[in-house]
């Protein structure tokens, strides 16, 4: 069996999943992701299985890779850069890892708001040149966080807010009143509520649609004065221009995210070049325990579905077939 394996956190992180591909004689073309849909189309074709990330998985490689693909193993959660219902269409299982990485990205999230309220990364800087500037600050304490999306993460996000002693209110389509009432998370009747709400706004939800563009200069407006905005999510949840402009304007405050529209960037992304940002290369579930996790799970997800067994986790309604 071939697999081809772009993730590079999965690569470059040892521990226990190297040895469950290797222990499954699997052979490993190894390609340092995310990949266009051009890259995977020189690829595919005599691949049995993909253990990706955020690679482009459009119909052309889809059907480029056929009939050789077996399974599909998505690593990690994020599935909008695979045509789902193709690849469910060509009855080909798609699995993925829920429930492993939520911690460690509810920590990098308060990272970057730590980051941004407090100037460090500034500070930092002039430290290291030499310099002793002191800029003052702003606590957290007190302050409103509006997290847009109470899944697994945003849970998470909550709980630490509360800790840091924040208000939360959260919004969801799906509302858990038990998790709300035992941390005391006020629930907005609609989005837009949730964006007006927060002196903080933190984005956990997936990119569709509806999500797509979900910042831009309409929403901002409504949004308080100074605002900061926080994404772990998707970077296309944001309009990156109409963010930018904000920022430069300083109607938003600051702006952490672990993603951008275009990975990596051009050096002259607009988002890159405003004002009170801080941006990190989508690391947000890059620690060693998560990946360990992560990885693990990707890793038996593809063995038990090429075995013919009941993957940990499948995000599409196709029967497995054994192949090996």
């Amino acid at each position: 069996m071939k697999v081809l394996l772009t993730t590079t956190s999965f690569q470059d992180t040892p521990g226990p999943h190297h040895d469950k591909l290797s222990e499954a004689g699997f052979e490993l073309l190894c390609e340092r992701g995310p990949l266009t849909e051009a890259r995977m189309l020189e690829l595919v074709g005599d691949v049995d299985a993909f253990i990706c990330g955020d690679d482009e998985i459009t119909r052309a490689v889809v059907d480029k890779a056929l009939p050789r693909l077996k399974v599909i193993s998505k690593y990690g959660i994020g599935l909008d850069k695979i045509d789902v219902d193709y690849v469910t269409e060509k009855k080909i299982p798609l699995t993925f890892c829920p429930g492993v990485n939520h911690t460690t990205v509810a920590e990098h999230t308060f990272s970057l708001l730590l980051a941004l309220s407090r100037q460090l990364i500034t500070e930092a800087n002039h430290c290291a040149a030499g310099e002793w500037v002191r800029l003052t600050g702003n606590e957290i304490m007190g302050k409103t966080i509006s997290i847009i999306g109470m899944g697994r993460i945003g849970k998470e996000v909550a709980i630490r807010a509360k800790a840091f002693g924040m208000n939360v209110v959260g919004f969801d389509l799906y509302w858990d009143d038990e998790f709300a009432n035992k941390y005391d998370v006020r629930r907005a009747a609609s989005m837009d509520e949730a964006l007006c709400a927060g002196d903080v706004v933190s984005l956990h939800v997936n990119l569709t649609e509806e999500t797509r563009d979900l910042i831009n200069e309409q929403s901002i407006t409504r949004m308080k004065d100074g605002v900061i905005i926080l994404n772990c999510a998707r970077g296309e949840i944001v309009n990156s221009k109409e963010l930018s402009d904000a920022l430069n304007e300083g109607t938003v405050g600051g702006y952490g995210a672990d993603v951008l529209d275009v990975e990596p960037p051009p050096s002259d992304h607009p988002i890159l070049m405003a004002k009170n940002t801080v941006v990190t290369p989508h690391i947000g579930s890059r620690t060693y325990e998560s990946v360990q996790r992560q990885a693990g799970m990707a890793a038996d997800n593809l063995i038990l579905a090429l075995k013919g067994q009941k993957p940990l986790a499948q995000a599409n309604d196709v029967p497995v077939t054994a192949h090996c």
